[in-house]
């Protein structure tokens, strides 16, 4: 990651970039685990969507848990068509960056996922991650549907009690209907697997999320 020191407000609909029609081309292949990253995915699977800092870090953090199937690492929550990763880190589409999971739900639940969110970054640091800072750096959870709507909230409340405890302040991150996700670049695929001495300024609070 660059270390990109971007705009800390988000752009307007009418201040955004215009983007493109067409859409990213990737590689539908997993680097780690050689599943597709792209649907249709088998049936009994689910998806969630995160953001919470840099996206190589954090899609790591999901592919190794027991029970996802997939995942895959892009943009959302701004309102640029098909965004580059150089329009992101502009901060002119007010997308973030974030990861998208494929899960198995007999195997490993929403709220299993939650918790691995809550506890690999700092959600209380509002537009960046460590020395990441930036737009695309906020902590978001995009639920797919009520249910995830309705957990994620009540997890924030129980984390929020957590962190206030150890001295901690707000925490920032928006919980809203899943946006748009587009596929950010292959090289950014899995990027800590082919690069594995690869950058991560992905840290946690050190409080458990229970």
């Amino acid at each position: 990651m660059n270390f990109f020191r971007g705009n800390n407000a988000v752009p307007s609909a009418d201040e955004a970039l215009p983007g493109r029609l067409d859409s990213m081309e990737i590689t539908n292949l997993h680097f780690v685990n050689h599943h597709p990253i792209c649907p249709p995915f088998p049936e009994n699977m689910e998806l969630a969507l995160f953001g919470m800092g840099c996206f190589w870090g954090a899609e790591k953090k999901f592919w190794e848990s027991i029970g996802v199937y997939s995942t895959a690492v892009g943009y959302a929550g701004g309102y640029t068509p098909n965004p580059n990763y150089e329009e992101v880190c502009s901060g002119k589409t007010a997308h973030n960056e974030v990861v998208r999971v494929c899960f198995d739900p007999t195997v490993i639940d929403y709220s299993d996922l939650l918790v691995i969110f809550w506890e690999s970054h700092n959600p209380t640091q509002g537009m960046q991650q460590g020395n990441d800072i930036g737009t695309q750096y906020r902590s978001g959870i995009y639920c797919i549907n009520d249910n995830q709507y309705n957990l994620a909230v009540k997890s924030k409340q129980r984390y929020q009690q957590d962190l206030s405890t150890a001295g901690y302040s707000e925490i920032t991150t928006e919980i809203i209907a899943a946006p748009e996700f587009y596929y950010a670049e292959d090289y950014h695929q899995q990027y800590l697997a082919k690069n594995p001495g690869g950058y991560c300024g992905l840290g946690g609070t050190g409080i458990e999320c229970g």
